[in-house]
């Protein structure tokens, strides 16, 4: 280009030049403006590598018009590095201005909810959403309520399924949270939507997926013509809400004296994606939900006529779902103390901290 396409150049790369410098707002940015502006690399710097080009003539005045061009540049560059500084300054005095050291600090947010509890709280609020109670009772429990009124009464073999803690003073530790649901049918009578969430007590071989003291939640749905297509309907929902997609699952006859008829649903192995591992057995399945229609001897015991009333319950291990949703292989890691298993890496990639 001759010396006059160059002025032209030169005046438009000020004119653009003051116009980036209007939208610069740290010296961060104004370095890296003035490095492609003025820099050896930049726009006036490649210039500058060109004069050798021009006809010996010509350099002189080329030389000069580049000189003077980046006096000009660097001045504004200046001016914009002190209003910058100049601004950074005032709000510094005005932040300093405000502070009170007499305040107290903020505490930072330590530790996070256990994996069990936190699957918990999402399964109560998908059932509070649902209209349903959140119950509690007792984990010493009477064999009243932990069999004789879930149609397990003395002598019934069905007693055999369950390995109990028996205590001294006659009572024992409870084996499943059923027996909240007993009291919540004496409590408030059909129709009635009630979560049992609570910690259960089993006299059983410790392994991958068993252990003596577990966390589970049962449900209960009493009403007129309530089905077995209510059940699964809503045993489907809790399951997708829970792990957020829809899963694989099989529903399979399962005897429970409480429950007539009775299933079991089980659900994909998501540690083995189906293939088979310590944690299911080799089998590609965990038994996640026991469930079934409400025995007319248990609706006798809570006060109910069964023949009125209708209704289903389910028992939902929340130790198993908290290893399937975080991906626990093995459940005496969530009772070992172990930070490996207690913040578990979520199958997104990233922890799952709920700081209190």
């Amino acid at each position: 280009m001759d010396l006059n396409q160059l002025q032209e150049r030169l005046s438009a790369l000020r004119s653009e030049t003051v116009d980036a410098l209007a939208g610069v707002a740290s010296m961060d940015e104004l370095r890296r403006l003035e490095s492609q502006t003025t820099g050896k690399s930049g726009t006036l710097g490649a210039w500058m590598g060109t004069i050798k080009e021009y006809p010996p003539d010509q350099r002189g005045e080329v030389g000069k018009a580049l000189n003077q061009a980046k006096g000009e540049l660097t001045k504004l560059f200046k001016e914009a590095g002190e209003r910058i500084k100049a601004g950074a300054a005032a709000a510094e005095a005005s932040k300093a201005s405000s502070y009170d050291p007499t305040l107290p600090g903020v505490r930072p947010p330590v530790g996070s909810f256990h994996p069990v509890t936190l699957v918990q709280l999402e399964v109560e609020d998908v059932f509070r959403r649902l209209g349903f109670l959140i119950e509690t009772g007792p984990e010493m429990e009477s064999e009243y309520y932990n069999f004789e009124a879930l149609n397990i009464p003395k002598l019934h073999p069905a007693r055999d399924m369950q390995d109990t803690f028996w205590l001294t003073n006659g009572k024992l530790l409870r084996t499943h949270t059923s027996p909240v649901q007993v009291r919540a049918m004496e409590r408030h009578g059909p129709p009635l939507r009630v979560l049992a969430p609570g910690r259960c007590f089993r006299y059983e071989t410790i392994d991958a997926s068993h252990e003596n003291t577990f966390h589970q939640v049962e449900g209960l749905m009493i009403d007129r013509h309530i089905s077995i297509a209510n059940l699964i309907a809503m045993m489907k929902l809790l399951l997708r809400e829970v792990f957020g997609r829809d899963l694989k699952v099989r529903l399979r006859p399962g005897y429970f004296p409480f429950v007539e008829p009775g299933f079991e649903l089980d659900m994909s192995c998501l540690i083995c994606d189906g293939g088979g591992c310590a944690t299911c057995k080799q089998s590609g399945w965990i038994e996640i939900l026991p469930c079934g229609m409400v025995h007319p001897n248990v609706l006798r015991a809570g006060k109910i006529d069964p023949h009125e009333y209708t209704g289903f319950a389910f028992g939902l291990g929340l130790t198993r779902l908290a290893m399937m949703k975080y991906g626990v292989a093995d459940i005496r890691g969530l009772n070992s103390g172990d930070l490996r298993a207690l913040v578990p890496a979520t199958r997104t990639g990233g922890p799952t901290l709920l700081t209190c």
